[in-house]
């Protein structure tokens, strides 16, 4: 899919977690199909990086997407500046991977607020700011659709992420607010470039039938596509963006 430089003339999309990878990738995508892109992170200094690289259309807001008092702050300029919202990414979260024993209630604490938390708040916050038949698109992971060993918290995380999806597209169905999350696979991002080796991220990419690793624009282009109108009719829905590595048997190709 290449970018439609008319599909959102006039929006305004807020994307936490903005700063880099996913996020950056689709504030990117967004901004070249004509919409106004606010983005957050908590480092200033990447942040401000960020909207000069996205140029004009960008407006960078720091904050902690866990902290309740800078997700006010947060709804309260973009209300200042813009009046309303038409597309919420609630991106912003954390990887971790260890084996469940190792799982102290500091990281569990950690890991929730930081991937379901964050999530929650943020579409509470911002909903008074969203515009009948606005779209939400909250990112998950793969993890949810599979086991993988050593992500018991994460991957726990990521399915009360996407049941959060499905409730939320019920109760806002009477605004026309369409919910939906994005799966991602592996994805080359700073984050999993600092974790895996490139032996370990050359092995990852065997496990897809498609043979690589998948970009942020990648996920970039599926929340594009959940957010405009031509996925007027898909709601609650989770959309794998993982090259099939959830849905064939790597035997089958390997």
């Amino acid at each position: 899919m290449t970018p439609n430089s008319s599909r959102f003339d006039g929006k305004t999309a807020l994307i936490t977690g903005g700063s880099s990878g996913m996020g950056l990738a689709t504030a990117h995508r967004l901004i070249a199909e004509g919409a106004r892109v606010v983005i957050t992170g908590r480092d200033r200094n990447r942040l401000d990086a960020a909207v000069a690289e996205l140029g004009d259309q960008a407006h960078g807001i720091a904050g902690d997407a866990t902290d309740l008092g800078d997700i006010d702050t947060l709804a309260a300029a973009v209300a200042d500046r813009f009046g309303h919202l038409d597309l919420l990414f609630a991106n912003a979260g954390i990887g971790s991977f260890q084996p469940m024993d190792q799982v102290t209630e500091s990281l569990f604490d950690q890991v929730i607020a930081s991937n379901l938390k964050a999530a929650f708040f943020t579409v509470q916050k911002t909903l008074p700011l969203l515009s009948d038949h606005a779209a939400i698109v909250i990112n998950a992971s793969f993890g949810l659709h599979r086991g993988v060993s050593g992500a018991a918290l994460y991957s726990a995380s990521k399915a009360a992420v996407h049941n959060l999806t499905r409730t939320l597209a019920a109760e806002l169905a009477s605004r026309r607010i369409r919910v939906n999350s994005v799966s991602p696979g592996y994805i080359d991002t700073p984050a999993f470039r600092a974790e895996l080796s490139d032996a370990a991220r050359l092995g990852v990419a065997r496990l897809s039938p498609a043979g690589r690793v998948g970009s942020s624009e990648d996920v970039a282009a599926a929340v594009a596509f959940l957010a405009s109108a031509e996925a007027g009719y898909i709601n609650g829905h989770d959309l794998r963006v993982d090259g099939g590595l959830t849905a064939v048997d790597a035997g089958a190709f390997v």
